[in-house]
This record gives C-alpha cells, sequence and structure tokens, in this order.
C-alpha cells in the first residue's frame, strides 16, 4: 500500500464539485492528514468536465502524482478524463441508476462500486446531498473515521442549521454503510489520522492573509480568474482593521484608486491577471514616476487574450519584468509556496514603502487554487516586521526641506530614496506629477534635472542589491554537478521529483527563485555546471532567457504549457532525459 492516497471526485461544472473536494480536504486535515489539492474547471458556470483531487498523507506531500487511488465519478467522462492515472486497484464510486450511468462498467481489473447516490440522499433529507452521500461511501473505501467527516460538515454548514447539518451527516453514513453491506473491497485502506493541527488554506487566500497582517488597508480590484479570490478573501475581514476594500468597474480604474488610497498614506493593493495586467500598464509608470509604493498582484492563467481562463501558465514573467513604456524601475516577487505567498506579500508591502516604487507580487493559477496543509507557526502574526521607510513627520520635516522652507519629496539622495509625507503632516505640503519633475516634484525638461532624477529612481534598485537578501531558496544535492532552476510554482513538483530521482542514482543541485527583479546573479551557478536545466510553465522559457541574458551561457530547457501544472513524477523523468541527452517534447504531455 502507497505511504499517500490519492483521491478524486469528477462531473459538470455546477454540479458542487468543489465544494465537496474541500469538506473531504478539511476532514483529512482535521484529522491531522497532510493535504495537497488540485482543480480541473472549465470556463463556465455550469456544463464541462471539472474535478477536484486530494493527495493526502501523514508525511508532508507537496505535489500531485501520475495515481488515482479513489474516484468519484458523477459522469462517465470523469473516468476517460482521468484513464491515466487510474490503476487495476483503483475504486471507481458511481451511481448506476443515474441514466449517464446505467451501462458503466469499471474498466481492466478496477473496482466500480455502483452507489444509489440520488436515493440514499433522497431518503436522507434530500437528492441536494447525493454527493456526501458518495463522500460516505470514499470514508468506507478509504478505511477514514467518517466522526472526522462529521466536523468537517459541521464546520461547513453550522451556519446554515443543526437539521442542515444532521441532514448531511445522515448521508454520509447512508453511503457509508451501503458500502458496508454491499461490497467486500480488494484492498484495506486504513488512513491514520494523527493529533496534528495544520492550516488548511490556498495561494490566494494566503495572500490576502500576508496583505491584512501587513497592514493592507486599502484593496480596490475587479473580478478576474483566478485573482478575485485575493478581494473575496479581504471582503469583510479588512474592514475589522479599519481597512476597505472596493470592486471597481474594470481594471485600470482598480489600480487608480489603489494609487490614490497609496498617495494619501495607506497600505494599498490591487490583484488581477493577464488581461487586467494588460489593462494597468498605463499606470505603472505614473507609480514609479510619482514613487508611490504600491503592491500589483498578478495571479497568472493560460494566455495570450482570454486564453484559458481556468488553466495553468507563468507566460506573464516578461510583462511583469519590463511592461509599460519608458523605463521603469520596479521590484518582481515570485513566490514558490502557498505559504510563501504570505510571507512575500507582506515582503512586498515592505519593499514598496522601502524603496517608492512598485511591486510586483507574481502567483498563479495552480498556486492560486491550490490547498495545502501547514503548521499554524509558519504564520505567526508576531513576527510580522512593518517597516514603512524613509517617512517624514513633523519632527524631522524640516531636514528636507529648501531654502524656501518647501518640502523636496523627490530629493535626489544617495541612496535613491527620498522622503515621504502623509497628508496632513505641517511643512510636508507638495504636488508631484506624471510629467518629468524637479525635487518639489514641479515638471521639467531641463536636461541636468531630468538625468539626476532618471538616476536617482534607478539608484533605487542598486540600493535594495546592497541592503536586501535576494537568495533562491537551495535544495537537493550541493555538489551536483547537475543544475536545475525554476521559479514560482514549480517548486514543490521538484523537490519531490528531486526524491524520486535520488531513489535512481540521480543528483542534482536546485535553486528555487522567489526573486525576480532584483536578483541575486547566479552567472557562477550556472557556469560551474556541467548541465543546468531551466523549468517553467510556458512556452518561450522566459526565465530561461533572463539567465542566459545574466550568464552568456546557453541552459538547457522544460517547458510546459498544456495549461496544466508540473506533476512530480512527470518532472523526474524530464529532467532524467535531459541529463541523459535525449531530445524531450517542448510540450510535456
Amino acid at each position: 500500500m502507497p505511504d499517500d492516497l490519492n483521491w478524486a471526485i469528477g462531473g459538470e461544472a455546477g454540479d458542487g464539485i468543489d465544494s465537496t473536494g474541500k469538506i473531504f480536504a478539511q476532514a483529512l486535515s482535521r484529522a491531522g492528514r497532510h493535504v495537497f489539492t488540485s482543480k480541473d474547471f472549465a470556463s463556465r458556470i455550469r456544463g464541462g468536465y471539472t474535478a477536484y483531487k486530494v493527495r493526502t498523507a501523514v508525511d508532508r506531500v507537496e505535489s500531485v502524482v501520475d495515481r488515482l487511488d479513489i474516484l468519484i465519478a458523477l459522469t462517465e467522462r470523469t473516468v476517460d478524463e482521468n484513464m491515466d492515472e487510474l490503476h487495476d486497484d483503483s475504486v471507481i464510486i458511481f451511481d448506476g441508476e443515474r441514466t449517464m450511468m446505467k451501462d458503466f462498467e469499471a474498466p481492466g481489473e478496477m473496482t466500480g462500486l455502483d452507489v444509489p447516490l440520488k436515493r440514499l440522499a433522497e431518503e436522507a433529507g434530500g437528492a441536494i446531498v447525493r454527493n456526501i452521500v458518495a463522500l460516505g461511501a470514499a470514508c468506507e473505501v478509504a478505511g477514514f473515521p467518517i466522526e472526522n467527516l462529521d466536523e468537517a460538515l459541521e464546520k461547513r454548514f453550522s451556519d446554515k442549521g443543526s437539521a442542515i447539518v444532521d441532514t448531511n451527516k445522515e448521508a454520509a453514513r447512508l453511503g457509508q454503510e451501503y458500502v458496508q453491506d454491499e461490497y467486500e473491497l480488494p484492498i484495506d485502506y486504513a488512513l491514520e489520522t494523527t493529533d496534528n493541527d495544520y492550516v488548511l488554506l490556498n495561494g490566494d487566500e494566503a495572500i490576502g492573509m500576508g496583505a491584512i497582517a501587513a497592514g493592507c488597508r486599502f484593496y480596490s480590484g475587479y473580478p478576474i480568474t483566478p485573482a478575485t479570490d485575493v478581494m473575496e478573501y479581504l471582503t469583510g475581514r479588512v474592514d475589522r482593521y479599519g481597512g476597505k476594500v472596493v470592486q471597481a468597474e474594470d481594471e485600470l480604474s482598480a489600480i487608480n484608486m489603489a494609487l490614490g488610497a497609496a498617495r494619501a498614506g495607506a497600505r494599498s493593493m490591487t490583484a488581477t491577471s493577464g488581461p487586467g495586467i494588460d489593462l494597468m500598464t498605463e499606470t505603472f509608470g505614473l507609480i514609479a514616476q510619482t514613487e508611490t509604493p504600491l503592491v500589483i498582484c498578478d495571479v497568472m492563467r493560460s494566455g495570450p487574450s482570454t486564453g484559458m481562463p481556468t488553466k495553468q501558465e507563468q507566460g506573464d514573467l516578461n510583462m511583469t519584468l519590463y511592461g509599460g513604456h519608458g523605463e521603469i524601475p520596479r521590484f518582481v516577487l515570485a513566490p514558490t509556496t502557498v505559504a510563501e505567498c504570505f510571507h512575500k506579500t507582506i515582503e512586498a508591502f515592505n519593499l514598496a514603502e522601502k524603496y517608492q516604487t512598485p511591486v510586483f507580487l507574481v502567483s498563479d493559477l495552480a498556486m492560486a487554487v491550490t490547498e495545502q496543509t501547514y503548521e499554524p507557526e509558519q504564520f505567526d502574526m508576531d513576527a510580522v516586521e512593518i517597516e514603512r521607510g524613509r517617512v517624514v513627520g513633523e519632527d524631522d520635516v524640516e531636514e528636507w526641506t529648501n531654502e524656501k522652507d518647501q518640502f523636496t519629496p523627490h530629493a535626489a539622495t544617495d541612496d535613491g530614496v527620498s522622503p515621504r509625507t502623509f497628508p496632513g503632516v505641517e511643512g510636508g505640503a507638495h504636488m508631484t506629477t506624471g510629467l518629468e519633475h524637479d525635487e518639489l516634484g514641479r515638471r521639467t525638461e531641463e536636461e541636468e534635472i531630468r538625468v539626476e532624477q532618471v538616476d536617482k529612481r534607478q539608484r533605487k534598485v542598486e540600493t535594495a542589491l546592497e541592503r536586501e537578501d535576494w537568495s533562491p531558496r537551495e535544495f537537493g544535492d550541493p555538489d551536483s554537478d547537475s543544475l536545475v532552476i525554476s521559479w514560482g510554482s514549480n517548486e514543490g513538483a521538484m523537490l519531490e521529483a528531486i526524491d524520486i530521482l535520488e531513489d535512481e542514482g540521480v543528483d542534482v543541485r536546485f535553486l528555487s527563485c522567489p526573486y525576480i527583479f532584483p536578483r541575486e546573479d547566479l552567472a557562477e551557478d550556472i557556469r560551474d555546471a556541467d548541465e543546468v536545466i531551466v523549468v517553467e510553465c510556458n512556452a518561450t522559457g522566459q526565465w530561461a532567457d533572463v539567465l542566459e541574458h545574466d550568464a552568456l551561457e546557453r541552459v538547457k530547457r522544460i517547458n510546459k504549457y498544456t495549461g496544466v501544472r508540473f506533476k512530480a513524477d512527470e518532472l523526474a523523468e524530464r529532467v532524467k532525459q535531459e541529463l541523459a541527452g535525449e531530445t524531450a517534447e517542448v510540450e510535456a504531455e
């Protein structure tokens, strides 16, 4: 029996797949088991295949794998979509009384459990709870104590009243009892529970939580997949701390509202995805030119144009690095795990204010919708430090005034960071403009002042490189001559791929890069390695291009742009092929 269990439910959009999967994931995490989830859903409200997968183990899990042990199939297409992951010992739970499943037979040596989900649900109190019947059946198959499912049901439905909670519990037990009475199971699973306490959250939620911890008090955004959950998490929560969430009429107004709030002194943020980032581009320069601290979150999805809104891709790196006209100093951070979404959001706010510049926080769909378990200590609010940078109050504003007692918000300092006042500070009144300006913020076209201001803004990056730690995260064998480099959400899959490779006698050194710009110079690491492979979810190898430019050395590339994230076993095989000199397909299967 494997150390981990892989479970899924699939059907049509609108069948309650997401809520069912989340209930099971919560039940597992509350039972002290680690959880890693993934979702596959179509870009429509109803219809189209959708699935929710849960991988669970007592030890930590970091990725999805090519194995599915238990499948709740609400449609026959669900089985077809997952055939590559099903195996002879897989158990498929289905409702043979449904018209679309009446002729279904489990393929090969797989075990099919025909459970009358709808009929049992109606016995419990209503057809709407048929998915909970299926969960009860799955608990019996997996050897998972149904009492743990009770806790998750109470958490999910307690606000709807005890009658609804009781109906769902009864539905689960009917499913469990039906499997007990009607079937002898081929594999005796027994999911171990522990007393460990875990937090279960996804990347968007972690970003929202990090924003609150960082002191964000204004968020403006426009709904767009897969960034909307950042706004939904903040709505109602940030208000408790004196903050405000505004749903704007479009992305351009969203970023401009956030800019206005930041000018007023509030820590501000907006979040969007590819098409929204396109619309926001005009404002990037205004943020940098006016030296306003602002966090812009880009939760990437498949493009270009509308592309595939509900599919994975890391295609916006060039946009966040180079988007906007003129030369715009900016910082680009790319969290590599769900937990890092929390910590890098806090860091983004601090960097924005310390260097008075736009900071791009780059996530992606895979991380946004993935729910993963963590120890609560990883989100220690008491350890959060707020750094507001060179903020000037009434006691020291005179240090930054000229001979005419005028405040100089764009003073040409040695480190490139100018003084900043909030509205209401006596002696700190000033103006600024998106036009080129002098130290007072007044427009100018004088050549010497233009050069002085451009150089001053660029010096922020040089200062940050000296003052901050931009190191990548390092894993694997530090002495290996084979180097793998990646960024963003690929880290978890690569970590498990390293374990797979080690079992096969292949050692690699792995650098996972959360800092895109500024960044540590990896040229020496690249030159010292015999083989260098860059892993990313896009077609052209945008991060590989950046590293080749830095090192003036060619690198090998593993690119995936199917709309689906890397799996650990798949990635291990691809790395092994590259190291063996085999030519792998650019588009991973």
